[in-house]
């Protein structure tokens, strides 16, 4: 899993640009704001347009530098629960416009598979944070799973970006299906963890 190995990366990736942007009295959450908006254009427009490619090329850079803001915080030592509360929020309407973009795509095409897919994936990606989120609120952990919000973008934006280069439809509307899946079972890991938990409270 992607996320679960990424701090270290983010460190050396971003430290320099967070750095800039601190020493120009830049707030993260300004930054987090920023890429939202850049993400949710792109994705609304691009996809739906049909460019692909472009559109995948985009959401991806910006989805990269979405780091940017975490990096910052822990440089001015301004992390708060707000600002955690806020990009995590954010995030979520960020993944459901990249997914809404394509479904559109695909409604246009008049491609069901591609359609399905993308609504499947939608519902069953705002799933997995919320289970963790409802299992943290009972006392809980539940950060298991195997398609983390960074696989799934992965899978998502790969797989655009090929079809928006020449492969066929199927490709973009399976990484759809595929992320789909990896959410779904997500969840029920998530809910299995949750579950053992609370029975081994129990006993």
């Amino acid at each position: 899993m992607l996320g679960a190995n990424s701090r270290n990366l983010e460190e050396k990736l971003f430290g320099r640009p967070a750095a800039f942007l601190v020493r120009h009295h830049v707030h993260p959450n300004a930054v987090t704001i920023t890429g939202t908006v850049a993400t949710c254009g792109a994705a609304l427009t691009l996809f739906p347009a049909g460019q692909l490619w472009p559109g995948a090329l985009v959401v991806g850079l910006v989805a990269t530098a979405d780091a940017l803001d975490g990096t910052m915080a822990r440089i001015t030592g301004t992390a708060s629960d707000w600002g955690a509360f806020l990009d995590s929020t954010l995030d979520r309407i960020c993944d459901a416009a990249i997914v809404t973009g394509l479904t559109l795509y695909f409604a246009r095409c008049g491609y069901l598979f591609g359609l399905v897919a993308g609504i499947v994936a939608i519902a069953a990606s705002g799933l997995v944070p919320y289970v963790r989120a409802r299992a943290e609120a009972l006392g809980y952990k539940a950060s298991v799973g195997i398609a983390e919000r960074s696989d799934r973008l992965v899978v998502t934006l790969v797989t655009a970006f090929a079809t928006g280069l020449g492969a066929p439809l199927w490709v973009a509307a399976g990484g759809l299906a595929l992320v789909a899946v990896g959410a779904l079972v997500t969840v029920g890991q998530r809910a299995w963890a949750v579950y053992c938990q609370v029975r081994g409270a129990a006993q």
